[in-house]
């Protein structure tokens, strides 16, 4: 019997995984992994609540259950270099680190070293032989948030939910009898709750007002700290005037965040980029062929074609943003990707 050691957060979709597992008769052992306890801007972080609902779980389905302690791992890979992208003015994926340094690497190895076999979690998304593949449920697919785990670590690892869909998922807690059940998904940062990230951020960074600017050099207001927006931004710029403006650019170095009134300004999209830090599960694509390409979560996929660490889309994208990733498919095949470097037009 092959032991699968299955990554239980606390949530509906990890609970519902390990139930699945174990009715397919693998000896499963629950595993909440401790990586973040830090209160941020005056609210609980629900680590607490969380570990008590894992091991809720856990007991439901008479599986052993274990605690990793990550902290001081995930502050160094995931934490610390999220703040220090957002100091150099890009705009990281936290939910890319932590997949990439801590459950499929570290977990991993952890796991591995303990006795088991496999690992899983209650991710969207499917693997056979060490390939990624988009899940069954277009909506909740999380293929972008791991394309940077390698071919070895998805050969090692289970998704249990690749075939389902969400209210399918919801179903199968109440039939499994879960206290994670009815449970709500969490929202905002990955790793601290109901927390937006300038709130988090100015716990780590001291950012001053600066001035808003039209992309014609008139000011228009006052923002809050350039590292603080994103390209393609509209909401939370504090501009009053009644019509919206939108976010084409800052510089951090002299705090000035750049924005149009013009929703459909050429500044807001982009049809080719460069990519850095690339990681390609198998092997690169070919300059020759056409594959899709999504640039944030829920995107739609853009046919495309890559050549070396440039990609060319095949119409226009709105908020392509240096420092998110561009992740590139071959069907449901997710072939890999990079950190968005540059736009170059």
């Amino acid at each position: 019997m092959k032991t699968v050691y299955v990554g239980l957060s606390g949530g509906v979709d990890s609970s519902v995984s390990a139930a699945l597992l174990k009715q397919q008769g693998y000896s499963v052992v629950g595993v909440y992994m401790k990586n973040w306890t830090q209160d941020v801007a005056g609210v609980a972080c629900p680590w607490k609540q969380d570990l008590a609902d894992a091991r809720a779980a856990a007991a439901t389905l008479d599986i052993p259950f274990k605690v990793f302690d990550f902290q001081a791992e995930y502050k160094q890979h995931v934490v610390d270099v999220m703040v220090s992208e957002y100091q150099a003015g890009r705009t990281p994926n936290p939910d890319v680190m932590c997949n990439q340094e801590i459950k499929f690497n570290l977990f991993l190895r952890t796991a591995l070293a303990d006795g088991a076999d496999y690992i899983a979690t209650g991710h969207y998304a499917g693997t056979h032989t060490g390939h990624l593949l988009r899940a069954k449920d277009a909506d909740k697919d999380q293929t972008y948030f791991l394309y940077r785990v390698s071919s070895d670590a998805l050969s090692r690892t289970i998704f249990p939910l690749a075939k389902l869909t969400k209210p399918e998922v919801r179903r199968l807690a109440a039939e499994f009898n879960l206290p994670t059940a009815t449970k709500p998904d969490s929202q905002g940062i990955c790793f601290v709750g109901e927390v937006g990230i300038r709130e988090f951020l100015r716990q780590y960074v001291a950012a001053e007002p600066g001035p808003v600017l039209t992309t014609a050099g008139a000011t228009v207001g006052t923002h809050q700290g350039a590292l603080f927006y994103t390209h393609g931004q509209r909401h939370g710029l504090g501009i009053g005037g009644g019509k919206p403006f939108y976010v084409t650019g800052k510089d951090v170095a002299t705090n000035t965040v750049f924005v149009t009134d013009d929703p459909a300004d050429l500044e807001l999209e982009s049809d080719t980029f460069r990519l850095e830090q690339l990681h390609w599960i198998d092997s690169a694509p070919a300059p020759d062929r056409t594959y899709q390409c999504r640039t944030r979560h829920r995107a739609d996929l853009i046919d495309c074609r890559v050549d070396g660490a440039t990609v060319t889309l095949d119409h226009p994208e709105r908020a392509v943003t240096p420092g998110q990733s561009a992740v590139i498919y071959d069907g449901d095949t997710v072939l890999g990707g990079g950190i968005i470097a540059e736009v170059v037009s």
